[in-house]
Formats: C-alpha cells, sequence, structure tokens
C-alpha cells in the first residue's frame, strides 16, 4: 500500500533545498569573489564611462557601414552552412526517424561534444589557423549554429505526430519517401523558425567573435575600446541595438506566423 507523504516531510524536503540552494549561491559569491559593495562602488565608474559615451561621434558612423554589413552576412552564411551541416545529423539523432540505436546515440554523442565549446574558444582556433577576418568569424558561427540548431531541430521532430509515418509504412513507403511525405511537412515550419532564431543569435555573436579578431563590426568595437575612444564606441553600440531590435522584430513576426 502506497503512504502518502506527510506535510512535515514535504517541508522538511523544500527547507532542505532551499538551503543548499543558498550554500550554493553563498559559496559561488564566495569563490568568484562576487560583492555587492563592489557593484556599488563601481557605479560612479560606470556613470564616468557613459558620460564619455556622449555626444557619439556621428561623423564614425560612415566608418561602420561595411563592417556592419559584414557583420550580418556573417551571420547569414554561419546560420546557413549550420543549419545545412546539421540536417543529416538531425535525422540520424532523432530516434523516431533513425531507429536504429547504433546510429542515432553516436550521432547525439557527436552533438552533445560540439555544443560543449564556447564560441570564443572556437573563433580563437579558427583565427589561429586562417588568421583575422571574416572567415573565421563565418567557421565559428558555423559550428555554433550547428550545435544550436541541431539540438532544437532533433527534439522537435521526435515531438512529431507518429500517425502519417505508420500509414506511409503500411502501404509500403521507402525511407526517403517516408522522410520527405511524413517527416518534412510535420517539421519545417518548426524548422524554419529555429532557424530564424539562431540567426538573432548569431547576430549578437559575431558581434563578440569580433573582439579576438574573427571579423565584422568587433573588430572596430575592440579598437574603439583599446584606444580610449568612447565616443565612437557609442555609435556601434547605437548602430547594434537598432540593427538587433529591427531583426529582433522582423524574426518575432516570421515565426509568429510559421507557427
Amino acid at each position: 500500500m502506497m503512504t502518502v507523504p506527510s506535510k512535515v516531510a514535504t517541508r522538511s524536503k523544500s527547507a532542505l533545498t532551499t538551503v543548499i540552494l543558498f550554500l550554493l549561491l553563498w559559496g559561488s559569491a564566495v569563490r568568484t569573489h562576487t560583492d555587492l559593495g563592489h557593484l556599488v562602488s563601481g557605479i560612479g565608474n560606470m556613470g564616468d564611462l557613459f558620460a564619455e559615451m556622449v555626444p557619439p561621434h556621428s561623423k564614425y558612423a560612415q566608418k561602420i557601414v561595411n563592417p556592419l554589413v559584414q557583420t550580418l552576412q556573417m551571420a547569414i552564411l554561419g546560420t546557413s552552412l549550420g543549419g545545412i551541416v546539421a540536417l543529416p545529423f538531425v535525422l540520424l539523432a532523432a530516434r523516431n526517424v533513425t531507429r536504429a540505436p547504433w546510429l542515432s546515440w553516436p550521432a547525439r554523442i557527436v552533438l552533445n561534444l560540439i555544443r560543449t565549446i564556447p564560441d570564443l574558444l572556437l573563433a580563437s582556433i579558427f583565427v589561429a589557423i586562417f588568421g583575422i577576418g571574416a572567415f573565421s568569424g563565418v567557421l565559428s558561427l558555423a559550428v555554433l549554429s550547428f550545435g544550436i540548431i541541431s539540438k532544437l531541430w532533433y527534439e522537435s521532430a521526435e515531438a512529431i505526430d507518429d500517425g502519417p509515418l505508420e500509414a506511409m509504412t503500411a502501404v509500403g513507403a521507402n525511407k526517403l519517401q517516408w522522410i520527405a511525405f511524413g517527416v518534412v511537412p510535420q517539421v519545417l515550419p518548426i524548422f524554419t523558425a529555429h532557424l530564424l532564431y539562431t540567426f538573432e543569435i548569431n547576430v549578437r555573436a559575431a558581434t563578440i567573435l569580433g573582439l579576438v579578431g574573427a571579423g565584422g563590426i568587433g573588430l572596430y568595437l575592440n579598437n574603439t575600446l583599446g584606444l580610449f575612444q568612447y565616443q565612437n564606441t557609442s555609435v556601434i553600440v547605437i548602430a547594434m541595438l537598432m540593427i538587433v531590435f529591427v531583426i529582433d522584430f522582423t524574426s518575432t513576426k516570421l515565426r509568429e506566423r510559421l507557427l
């Protein structure tokens, strides 16, 4: 006969969980030297920095048009390449599509390993191999996109309705027909929405990757910060905020239509 946990036992577990979480937070703060007093004392320095960024040097905007365009191009190429390479791995990793564990599990291991590599580390590696420039950034974004897209896509593929797949199997459809007419129509809107979401991430990531020499507007951002040209830095920040806002708004509307 099953016993219902008493209220006292439930409250004890909740209290214990709360204490453990508090100790983890406190221990992490101590080990990382996170101090609220330091944050408060640094607010004045933040104010001084913002004061030096005003007014933005408007003439500098002409110099960053091409780097901004390059950043968007890097995001487009990286997202597209990552999605193309991810697709076969997604079909292998989805257990309702590839029903052989000896294929699906190795594919999942590969996807998990790739997702563990930070984007800045990827950029540093590619810069060391191919040199400073947008090509290294595109490769970094492609690998980053591969990790994000593959995870979202194979989970979406596993959540589809199995009814059409069983019906196609019953009438003798081969594997390619099974995927093309049973899987793809169900996942295409979701896959497209995830691709747009990854593109949003890559626009932001492309800016950060430039700090390590991987091309785009990040190179200019790093230079202005290093030379204490904060009025030029503010121009870059404002431009990126505007671009990200437009992309986020447009992408959100497109995803709403698709889903």
